[in-house]
């Protein structure tokens, strides 16, 4: 299997935030013509036994077939049911998958918490792109027909090489929808332009400069996509709020992980952490 036929990963709780991310994987698996599979892990912390674990499990997966099927009846779900910590399955799943699709919370998060401790370690330490699926759009019955409306992907980067993979992942979404448009957007401060040896009192200078670099950085992807419409948005100061902003009315949003500090709790930097809990759209965290 190539990383072209890898499997879109969906996990399943039956709850509203999961149904929710369910919905949003089988669409993105029929856009990219990719395998899905559908998970729902059976926790080791349940005092159930384990014959009635794996009747409500069998249950939640057949009733997430099911809905699949009324979605994209072209895609043809295979499932799962692994015991284990739901985000070490997860993260162990999505070495061999193009993307795993969590909800924001699941049926044991707390109602105050934005997004689910499970759903975050799996963002924080996964070697694929996570995509949490977040619920503050309209009621279901509305949403299929808005998803339908909203077509930009926006895309947070920094100006250098630890970009490339969140812009891959941002083209390669774009390109699946027709007509959709690409926003770029990079925050930019005094201090790093002097990092990067460009005008350190010159305002305007400064930000002529981050023009010119994201320009270079986005170049030869825009050749590779050329269907994709592409705007860029250099901004003074952290891109957070830009990004949380864009994310009511985006497909999507992308940001990037650093790679390496799992262990140290260090998986998402200050913007990337701020987008995910305070986005009001699905965000997906590319390691780079």
């Amino acid at each position: 299997m190539t990383n072209n036929d890898l499997p879109v990963i969906a996990a399943v709780d039956g709850s509203t935030h999961s149904r929710q991310a369910l919905d949003w994987a089988v669409r993105e698996a029929a856009r990219r013509r990719l395998p899905l599979v559908i998970v729902h892990v059976r926790p080791l912390t349940r005092t159930v036994d384990e014959e009635t674990q794996l009747r409500e499990a069998d249950e939640l997966l057949a009733e997430a077939v099911r809905r699949s099927e009324l979605i994209a009846p072209q895609v043809r779900p295979s499932t799962l049911a692994p015991l284990d910590f739901p985000a070490a399955a997860l993260v162990s799943l999505g070495r061999d998958a193009s993307m795993v699709v969590v909800g924001s919370r699941g049926l044991g998060g707390f109602r105050s918490l934005i997004i689910g401790s499970n759903s975050l370690a799996t963002a924080s330490m996964a070697s694929c792109p996570v995509v949490i699926v977040q619920d503050g759009r309209p009621d279901e019955d509305d949403r299929s027909e808005d998803e339908e409306a909203l077509s930009d992907i926006v895309a947070g980067v920094a100006a250098d090489e630890s970009s490339e993979a969140v812009l891959e992942f941002a083209f390669a979404t774009a390109a699946t929808r027709p007509g959709a448009r690409l926003r770029i957007v990079h925050g930019w401060t005094m201090f790093s332009s002097m990092l990067a040896g460009e005008p350190v009192f010159d305002r305007e200078s400064a930000a002529d400069s981050a023009r010119r670099g994201l320009a270079e950085l986005t170049s030869g992807w825009q050749e590779r996509y050329p269907q994709v419409e592409v705007v860029r948005e250099p901004v003074k100061g952290s891109a957070s709020r830009t990004l949380v902003t864009a994310s009511a009315t985006a497909a999507l949003t992308v940001i990037g992980r650093r790679k390496g500090g799992e262990s140290l709790g260090l998986g998402l930097s200050p913007v990337a952490q701020t987008t995910v809990t305070h986005a009001l759209g699905p965000v997906a965290v590319v390691p780079c």
